[in-house]
This record gives C-alpha cells, structure tokens and sequence, in this order.
C-alpha cells in the first residue's frame, strides 16, 4: 500500500503579508520597513499561478550574491518550492513547475545590463528591495511586463526607505508620496488604497479613478498602484523565531534605525535626511538611570493650540521640558509632549507647575518657569496673562515668558555645543527615546516643539550659578514613574 501523501499548507501570514498578495492593482509595492516577511511574500505571490502553463514569473534583486546569500530569494526559495514538486535549475537560477510554468530570479548590477532583457515577456514581473534600483531600470522593465497565458499582468515590489546618502535615492519616496504622512512614515489611513496613475506628456499622473485620467488626458491608458506597509511587528513568525533580530533593529545608527525600523506600526521614515545629526547627535547624550539633588530646575514651554482636524491632520505639539543644571552638567528630567486645545494647555500648564514645585522641593532644587512669547502685541498680553495666573496660584516664583530672538538653529547653538561636549544628560524614561530622535532629526522634521522648548531651558539656565549637586535622597519622581 502506498504511503500516504503528505499535504503542504502553504499561505500568507495574516494581516498586511496577505492584504498585499490579495491586492487587485496593477502594481503592489510592499514593505517600508526591515523584517516585514517582504521576499517570502514575493515567493509566495507566483504560486497561484503555477498551475498554468505558460506562465513566467521574474524577480530581481540588485545583484547575483544578492539572489544567492543565505537568507536571499533562492535560499527561501528551496524551503518552499520543492514541496509543490518544482525543479531547480541554479545554473539559470529557475525553477519549473510540473504545469511547466516557471519562476526566475535575475539581477541587475546596473542600467547597462537593461538591454539584457529586451524581449522578455512575463506575467509577474517582481523586484525584492526597489530602493536599490534606479527609476529608469523601473520603468524600462515594466514595459516586459506582459502576458499571452490568460494570466493578466502585474508587477510587485519590496522596500525600505533607501539610504538618503546613496544617489537617486529620492524617486521611490516621491512615487509612493501619497501614501506617507508628512513626519515621514507611512499615512496608514491610506494603506492600500489604490490610485491611478498615467505617463502623459512625459510626466506621471495620479487620480483617484481610471476615468479622470481617460477623460482628463486624451490617449494615455492608466494604471492602478497602491503601497501596503509592513513592519516587524506584523511578522509574527519572525518575531517567535528570533526576538533578538528586533534588538538589532534597535541597536542600529539613528538614520539606520529610522530607515529600517521606525514607528512601531507605520514603519520606516521615507524623509530621513542625510543632515541627521548635525545640530544634534543622539549619541552626544548618555542617558542615565538617576539624577542628583539640588542645583535649578527650569520647565520651559513650547506652547501649541492647535489639535488634530480634518484641515490640519498633523499639527504641532505642546512640549515642556525641564532640565537640571548641576555645576557644569544638564540634565533633561521630563518630557511633556501632547496635543491640547488652546483650552486646556493653562489646566496642563498649572498641573505641571504644582508637580514640578514639588519635586524640587523634594530634592532641594531651586525651580524657574519659562516660556516663548509668541509675536506681537497678543503674545505680550497673553505672556502677562500666563505669569499673573501662576503667580496668583504659587506664590511669588521665578516665573516670566521670552521673546524669541534668533532662527530655531540659532537659539539652540548653545545647547547643541554643551550636548556635544557631553555636558547634556537624559533621564531614562518612556519618553527618552522619542525626546532623543527628534532633536537628531532636527532640523529636518516636521515638527521640533521638544527641540524649542529644551533650547529655551538650557538658554534660561546657561547663565545661572553652577550649584553643586546634594547628597542624594529617595527620588519621588522615579517611583512615581
């Protein structure tokens, strides 16, 4: 009697693997991020076909070491393919289905070798990392991107966020615009949505339906694109089978760490710049588990009446930080960084003061208040109107607004000297790291409200005495954290 025949599941992941393999448009760019199960996604992608004879799927990487190295498309390739009865062939690097449908890997070291495929004629044409190719090597390949099996066309892509030191690295993030919010990660309310784009006139047009473009722009034929993020997060497997790969991520470089890793759900950062780290340097500030006693405590405040609205889908923060001078060393203590309706920033500001009075008493800190003064005669009054308040509630206290002099990069120059001489310490905290990636993005970011409001504390405290620090005592904040 013959031996039973073993069945082979094979399938996506659920969630955001599956919506990209599952997506109806015409090409389907997947990933932004490391770890995201990105090449066994474009493994998997071919197998609904291979049942068809005639049917040719090609997937790039950059180079052939790329295609081979351990963990690379023909490596993952072995552990799926066989099980659906295909042969290889590593001399061409193929393989070929019982339907006689087959799936190549090819590489493409550079534009000159683009000639080398003129004629090709497949189905699902694929490229694994597109950041790593050029924009021409993209569209020039699209045009192979044809079939006569029955199977229509589609072309699907992997990335992350390219290097922004490598030249042309600024093509993908352009094409994929609509989908990324303005801090840079990934829009996840737009995640997958599928727009229409068309080559007219020698420039690319995107609309939201296939009729606007046939109406709009007489001849041109549109296509459907759509980009589905990913992070490490979403692969679970990975994450069982390695959970130190996720430290790794985290250990990167910061313009790395942003590329690969990111936001925890949206991804990488697509507008990462190449300047990071020039006015500050996350690596110029030693984070620590305690602070000392004494010396003068300043929260200074970045004010921001704005909330999240349909007009304004991004606007900016309100940010308190309060910094510790202690003889020649600063220390950032806490981070305030919500968004408030002009409402609620006074009942914030007040809740604030009284906790800060607080804990510098029990520390034996001296403690001032500060905040910039917006423009105008309307700033002065409501500066006024801000002291008078606190004063009424607290007593009399070192407590006043300040006008702003100078651009963003002129008033935080003292504090960014003191930081890289080292004389700028963070507390660790849940805060801490998004405190310490905003100021080396800065001045690239969006948004710099942390980056203001710190800048202000060093400048009101610079000029302060050196106090000396007193002997320690039980840390009432760091319980309270």
């Amino acid at each position: 009697m013959p031996d039973p025949v073993e069945q082979v599941i094979i399938r996506p992941q659920p969630g955001r693997q599956e919506e990209f393999l599952s997506s109806p448009a015409d090409i389907v760019i997947y990933g932004g991020a490391a770890g995201g199960g990105k090449t066994w996604a474009l493994l998997l992608d071919p197998l609904r076909d291979i049942h068809i004879p005639g049917f040719r799927a090609l997937i790039f990487r950059k180079t052939y070491t790329d295609v081979i190295k351990p963990g690379g498309l023909w490596d993952e390739s072995m552990r799926i393919y066989p099980s659906l009865g295909a042969r290889p062939n590593q001399s061409d690097m193929t393989w070929e289905f019982p339907s006689g449908a087959v799936v190549a890997f090819g590489h493409l070291p550079g534009d000159a070798a683009l000639s080398k495929y003129d004629g090709a004629q497949v189905a699902l044409l694929a490229f694994d990392q597109l950041e790593h190719f050029s924009e021409r090597a993209f569209w020039y390949l699209q045009a192979r991107n044809r079939s006569t099996c029955g199977v229509p066309p589609r072309l699907r892509a992997t990335c992350n966020p390219p290097d922004p030191r490598d030249e042309g690295a600024s093509w993908l993030p352009r094409l994929l615009e609509y989908w990324l919010a303005p801090d840079g990660y990934a829009d996840l309310t737009r995640a997958g949505v599928i727009r229409w784009m068309a080559r007219y006139q020698d420039n690319l047009i995107f609309t939201g339906s296939r009729e606007e473009i046939i109406n709009e722009y007489p001849g041109a034929m549109p296509l459907s694109i759509t980009f589905i993020p990913a992070t490490i997060y979403d692969n679970k497997i990975l994450l069982r089978s390695d959970p130190n790969y996720l430290a790794r991520l985290q250990a990167l470089p910061y313009i790395e760490r942003e590329r690969f890793l990111g936001d925890m759900r949206r991804g990488g950062n697509w507008r990462i710049s190449a300047e990071a780290g020039k006015v500050f340097n996350a690596s110029w500030f030693e984070v620590v588990q305690h602070v000392p006693d004494g010396g003068i405590d300043c929260r200074a405040w970045d004010f921001a009446a704005t909330v999240k609205s349909l007009r304004n889908e991004d606007p900016d923060y309100t940010a308190g930080v309060k910094m510790r001078k202690i003889g020649d060393y600063y220390y950032i203590t806490d981070v305030w960084h919500e968004r408030h309706a002009a409402g609620e920033v006074d009942a914030v500001l007040e809740a604030m003061t009284e906790r800060d009075i607080r804990f510098a008493q029990a520390t034996k800190a001296s403690y001032r208040l500060r905040w910039e003064i917006e423009p105008g005669s309307a700033g002065l009054r409501e500066s006024e109107r801000l002291r008078r308040q606190l004063t009424r509630r607290f007593g009399m206290m070192d407590v006043q607004g300040v006008p702003a002099s100078g651009d963003k990069i002129q008033r935080s120059r003292a504090f960014s000297v003191a930081a890289e001489r080292g004389q700028v310490r963070v507390l660790a905290a849940a805060w801490t790291d998004k405190f310490l990636a905003e100021l080396h993005a800065f001045p690239d970011r969006p948004h710099d409200d942390m980056v203001d409001a710190a800048s202000l504390a060093f400048n009101s405290l610079s000029d302060a005495p050196a106090e000396p620090a007193r002997k320690p005592q039980a840390n009432p904040w760091l319980k309270a954290r």
